[in-house]
């Protein structure tokens, strides 16, 4: 089994740290290994940034070291769902909210099934939760499911909604006029006998463009256009009454054997019609981001081929009023994919998730830090 190594937050900060010299008159200890270089790539960034508004912080630690945390804000405050660890198998069906205002996080019920990769998005003071995958048994595996979810936070209640029409994981949601779109993914091969996606290097899963939509007014689903670009872990958000797929994966659900992509699709709603945007300046998968002052952010992600196997720092911002990228901006304190990230007044919440790319044999690197893209800083 993979060993896992779960990074607590204070890490990244020790790691840095030249020694103090030591009272007794001792010499300062020597910089430890790659300080320079870091110290080097940060002040690079800070002249690359110069005059670019925005600044990310730190803030109070998630409370476990997890990735695919999938995250969400209602009512000022930041929803972590999901989770997964177990060398990326064991889904964990978590549930905390931060709040700003105590700077706290605060535990409450779990999800009613553990899943992870579930698309998740919040409307009318609750949130829904589509599909994602389950674990059968102990096997290294994951299996798309069909189960729908409605949690209410004055309660800490969940309620069963109608099943989502296409079972599926890794995929995303969003609310457009008080419906919702649960857009992409990925499943099983249509036929297959086996209901699990494996990871045994096979053929086994299909990505998908699928789009449903679910009204909750009503309790009742029916299909949309589908996404051009069929795929999966990419972001999903809605801002001006239209809906933005930005960036993901082709070819399979996993990283190991997939290709990372930098297109740009927007769903006008009105009209059932998707078209094509400008490029992220990044392709990357496994992002999280948000929407601030109608601009859409994009952080984080990973990406492997045969020479390279990493997460990113990137931060990105899309302008659709503009069709344009602005890629020069502060790139987030450490690198990460499959995170939590919402936006709350005028911060970029970020947490937990993985900070080395997956599959890597012998480790499974977690992190419980949280930090804060405040936008109206330099």
């Amino acid at each position: 089994m993979d060993r896992k190594l779960r990074l607590p937050a204070g890490l990244f900060a020790a790691a840095l740290a030249v020694a103090a010299p030591a009272a007794n008159g001792q010499q300062p200890a020597q910089p430890r290994e790659g300080e320079s270089v870091t110290r080097g790539i940060d002040a690079a960034q800070r002249g690359e940034t110069a005059g670019v508004r925005g600044k990310w912080e730190p803030s109070k630690p998630f409370p476990i070291p997890m990735e695919e945390a999938v995250g969400v804000a209602l009512n000022g405050k930041f929803y972590i769902i999901q989770g997964l660890t177990d060398g990326g198998f064991q889904p964990m069906g978590v549930v905390y909210f931060f709040d700003p205002a105590n700077n706290e996080w605060i535990k409450k019920n779990p999800m009613p099934l553990a899943v992870h990769h579930a698309m998740t998005t919040v409307h009318d003071g609750k949130i829904y939760v589509f599909g994602g995958f389950s674990r059968p048994g102990k096997e290294l595996a994951w299996q798309p499911v069909d189960n729908a979810w409605e949690y209410t936070p004055e309660t800490d209640t969940w309620k069963a909604l109608p099943v989502l029409p296409t079972r599926r994981g890794a995929g995303g949601a969003a609310v457009v006029n008080g419906k919702i779109y649960v857009i992409g993914g990925a499943s099983t091969l249509p036929g297959a006998s086996d209901p699990a996606i494996r990871f045994d290097g096979q053929p086994r899963d299909i990505v998908l463009g699928t789009n449903e939509e679910y009204d909750p007014a009503t309790n009742l689903w029916r299909r949309r256009a589908p996404l051009p670009t069929a795929r999966n872990h990419f972001l999903t958000t809605a801002t001006g009454g239209k809906i933005y797929a930005i960036g993901g994966r082709l070819g399979s659900t996993f990283i190991t054997r997939s290709s990372n992509t930098d297109v740009n699709e927007e769903y006008d709603v009105a009209q059932d019609v998707w078209r094509t945007k400008a490029a992220m300046p990044t392709a990357r998968s496994g992002v999280a981001g948000g929407v601030h002052n109608g601009k859409i952010y994009v952080a984080g992600g990973e990406f492997q081929n045969d020479k390279i196997m990493a997460a990113f720092r990137a931060f990105e911002a899309y302008d659709p009023a503009t069709n344009t990228w602005d890629a020069n901006l502060p790139r987030m304190r450490i690198p990460r994919h499959g995170f939590a990230g919402a936006v709350i007044g005028d911060g970029l919440h970020v947490a937990a998730g993985g900070i080395q790319t997956a599959g890597i044999p012998g480790a499974a690197i977690y992190t419980d830090t949280h930090d804060v893209f405040d936008f109206t800083k330099n």
